[in-house]
């Protein structure tokens, strides 16, 4: 259960889940694999070095295992923060959490929305990410970078709006 199925109100409903697109964590993924391999490397290099009484280079060993650590860590801290941002659209709001030991929440209004834009560049509209951009009445506008599918965020958010204005209310789905 996450931070948006427990800070629901009593009748409540979420209508669409939103994803950071996987382009988020692809630098990490590439960083924390280019430094793997170098580990590796090492390590293969030690065993080929050997001398002739059979003996490996221990500190080339413990250097490529540590290297082989750092770049795991890298990528799996890359992946924690991808999958740590809830991105919602519920029957009565926008909600988006980011983080897990340190929380930052945004929350707007659907009643409160003027209008979503999005902004694509050449190789988020063959990827499908975008940055959208939730304008509300009297705030500041509220911007969440490389959202997957982000026509598609759009679009629930503009039927949840008319679904509160006396529309039926409709989903796009998950």
């Amino acid at each position: 259960m996450g931070y948006v199925d427990e800070s629901l109100v009593p009748g409540e409903t979420v209508a669409y889940r939103a994803l950071l697109h996987w382009i988020v964590v692809a630098p990490a993924l590439l960083l924390g694999s280019a430094i793997d391999m170098s580990g590796v490397w090492l390590v293969v290099a030690a065993f080929l070095r050997r001398t002739p009484g059979g003996e490996t280079s221990t500190p080339m060993i413990v250097a490529g295992v540590l290297l082989m650590l750092v770049g795991s860590a890298w990528m799996a801290a890359g992946i924690i923060r991808w999958k740590a941002t809830e991105i919602t659209v519920t029957s009565r709001r926008v909600l988006v959490k980011t983080g897990i030991v340190r929380r930052h929440t945004k929350e707007i209004l659907l009643s409160k929305v003027e209008s979503v834009s999005i902004d694509e560049s050449g190789l988020g509209r063959v990827l499908g990410f975008g940055t959208l951009t939730v304008h509300g009445t009297g705030g500041t506008p509220e911007t969440f970078d490389r959202i997957a599918r982000p026509h598609a965020f759009r679009r629930e958010v503009q039927m949840q709006i008319e679904a509160l204005s006396g529309s039926t209310p409709r989903s796009a789905g998950p």
